[in-house]
C-alpha cells in the first residue's frame, strides 16, 4: 500500500509541475516536501480499493493527455477566479446532478470535521486554510472549495468509493481530518495532535 501512495504521489507531482498559473510558477510548485507529507498525510487513511481507483484515474488522465491536477484547481476557481473559470468551463467533464448531491453530502461531513478539529486544536489550524467557500478570495482557497475540486476531479467510480470511505467513518465515530493531521505533524516532529497544537501556542 506504501508504494501505491507514493506512486500516486509522484504523478501528482509530475501533473502538478505542469499546471500554468498566470501569475508565473506557484511557490509551492517548488517545494516537494511539503507536496509530499500533505499528500501521503492524505491517502494514508483511504481504503485500498479507493487508492486503487484514483490511481487509475491517474493513468487513464495521463493516457489521454489530460490534467487532474490542472482539472482540481480549475474548478476551484468557479469559487475563487469566476470570471477565468467561465473561460476554461467548457473544457471539463461535466458533473451530472447526482453526482453533485452525493458530492455536496460528503463535502458537509468533512467541513463539519473540519469545524470541530479547529476547536479543538485552534492554534494548529491557525496556520491551516480557512475553512468555508464564502471565505474565499482570489488569493485564498477554503478548505470546502478544495475538497470540491478535488472530488470533482475524481473518477464516477472513486468519487463514489470515497463518499461510502467517509460514511463508514461517520458511522464509526471517527474524524478523518484528525486522523490526517495525526499523520501530518508525526512527519513535522511532533509526538502528537496534542503536542503540535501546545507547542504551536502563541
Amino acid at each position: 500500500m506504501e508504494e501505491l501512495i507514493q506512486k500516486i504521489i509522484q504523478v501528482e507531482w509530475n501533473q502538478f509541475q505542469m499546471v500554468k498559473n498566470e501569475g508565473g510558477r506557484a511557490a509551492c510548485q517548488d517545494d516537494w516536501n511539503t507536496f509530499q507529507i500533505m499528500r501521503e498525510s492524505q491517502f494514508i487513511n483511504w481504503p485500498f480499493e479507493v487508492l486503487e481507483s484514483y490511481a487509475k484515474d491517474l493513468m487513464a488522465a495521463m493516457d489521454h493527455n489530460w490534467n487532474l491536477i490542472f482539472e482540481k484547481y480549475t474548478r476551484m476557481m468557479k469559487s475563487t477566479a469566476p470570471e477565468k473559470y467561465k473561460e476554461l468551463e467548457h473544457m471539463l467533464p461535466p458533473l451530472n446532478e447526482e453526482r453533485i448531491q452525493r458530492m455536496e453530502k460528503t463535502i458537509d461531513i468533512q467541513i463539519k470535521w473540519l469545524e470541530e478539529f479547529a476547536a479543538k486544536y485552534p492554534n494548529l489550524m491557525s496556520e491551516a486554510r480557512y475553512i468555508h467557500t464564502y471565505e474565499d478570495s482570489e488569493y485564498e482557497t477554503s478548505s470546502e472549495t478544495y475538497l470540491r475540486g478535488e472530488l470533482a476531479s475524481y473518477s464516477e467510480e472513486t468519487e463514489k468509493l470515497y463518499d461510502v470511505f467517509v460514511e463508514k467513518l461517520l458511522a464509526e465515530g471517527k474524524n478523518l481530518i484528525e486522523m490526517t493531521y495525526e499523520h501530518m505533524v508525526k512527519k513535522y516532529g511532533y509526538q502528537s495532535i496534542e503536542d503540535a497544537e501546545k507547542k504551536m501556542r502563541k
